[in-house]
């Protein structure tokens, strides 16, 4: 174990640029919650990779973007605040788009703390053929021509063993920080309660966007007559509009039974055994603004 290595990396970009994905598709295991809605990730998440020759801890973020509540200060504060203490960061860009404002942002950001980094162009697989070495040239404008590229497509998983071998490069020598069969420091509550608003965010898209909270209010094993035993879940979907309420009830329940049975089949994989999900939803007006309620909803400014 004397070349053993292990040590943290942090996954920050913009929204939508695929830091979930990766993070799932490098893990090996679904861990964290994705969808086509932007700023899906709320929670700063851990994800680890163990192998023979080391662990890897990698912190997933909220995208950073421009806030337009207190829920957006915060997600992006936590985001950057994230960058501290770890030994690389990635930064993770969405290769089919023209690199912006947004990303030479970020890049700015980390040379100004003075923090060593990685591109990541995810989505590479998306790139048309004759568009690669122009859009190389575009990002090249933006991180100079000695900046080297990772090129990963986080869906088919292409460039995904590099980046790891380049990311064990960066990292100290150093003991197993996790367990080996650990693969996410998240509590059950939080992981629970992501995968129901995943299903929200996909079932509703636009139609109820960032307004959605989910709290976990209880789970239970409970042995029935029979001697067998099912785990019961009760879940709160919190929004912030009577509007909003309607639309992820549907009509006569059909959309929040949809929200629940796709829910319920990914938590499978965290809980063994059969699962009773119970969802209700609750209308709390204006809650992204509110410092009380963020807290109670289980987002905290970290430091």
């Amino acid at each position: 174990m004397d070349n053993y290595k292990s040590g943290f990396v942090t996954l920050l970009g913009r929204p939508n640029v695929g830091k979930s994905t990766l993070l799932n598709k490098l893990i090996g295991e679904k861990i964290t919650i994705t969808s086509p809605v932007a700023q899906t990730t709320r929670n700063k998440l851990k994800g680890i990779l163990s192998t023979k020759k080391g662990q890897i801890i990698f912190v997933d973020t909220p995208g950073v973007h421009k806030p337009h509540h207190l829920l957006g200060e915060r997600l992006v504060h936590n985001a950057k605040s994230s960058i501290h203490g770890v030994d690389i960061v990635l930064l993770i860009l969405d290769s089919n788009e023209i690199p912006g404002r947004g990303d030479k942002y970020i890049k700015d950001f980390l040379l100004a703390n003075e923090k060593d980094y990685l591109v990541v162009l995810n989505k590479w697989d998306l790139v048309r053929k004759e568009m690669k070495n122009l859009r190389l040239n575009q990002y090249e404008e933006i991180f100079g021509k000695n900046k080297d590229f990772l090129l990963v497509s986080a869906i088919n998983g292409d460039g995904c063993l590099k980046l790891i071998e380049t990311v064990f490069e960066f990292l100290p020598r150093g003991p197993m920080l996790y367990e080996e069969d650990i693969i996410c420091d998240q509590p059950i509550n939080t992981l629970l309660s992501d995968l129901v608003r995943e299903q929200v965010l996909k079932n509703t898209r636009e139609e109820v966007p960032h307004s959605v909270a989910v709290n976990i209010e209880k789970i239970k094993e409970i042995k029935r007559n029979n001697g067998k035993e099912f785990t019961a879940i009760l879940a709160t979907i919190i929004v912030e509009r009577m509007s909003q309420k309607g639309i992820i009830i549907g009509k006569k329940g059909s959309m929040l039974k949809n929200i629940g049975k796709s829910a319920r089949s990914n938590m499978k994989n965290l809980i063994d055994g059969p699962i009773h999900l119970e969802l209700f939803v609750k209308v709390v007006p204006n809650w992204r603004k509110k410092e009380s309620k963020l807290v109670e909803f289980g987002y905290e400014e970290e430091f």
